[in-house]
């Protein structure tokens, strides 16, 4: 499962990833592996999505929540 697989309101927990996958700007605003993200809205195009993750807000783009893997809890 990924974030772009998840609901407006669900949470997950951030699995291990490529370093490769994911931009180092996302990794400093704290999207690392074990850490809790909410998916607080999706763009009326369904790009790009709005997350909290580690007390941040973030809009990532579809194509990049498409590849970061989670656990999803509840």
């Amino acid at each position: 499962m990924t974030i772009g697989n998840l609901k407006v309101g669900e949470c997950g927990i951030i699995e291990e990833f490529s370093l490769d996958i994911i931009p180092l700007s996302l990794l400093e605003m704290g999207c690392l592996p074990g850490k809790e993200v909410k998916l607080l809205q999706i763009a009326p195009l369904n790009d790009p999505y709005y997350i909290k993750v580690n007390g941040s807000h973030l809009a990532i783009r579809k194509e990049m929540a498409d590849q970061i893997t989670i656990t999803k809890l509840g």
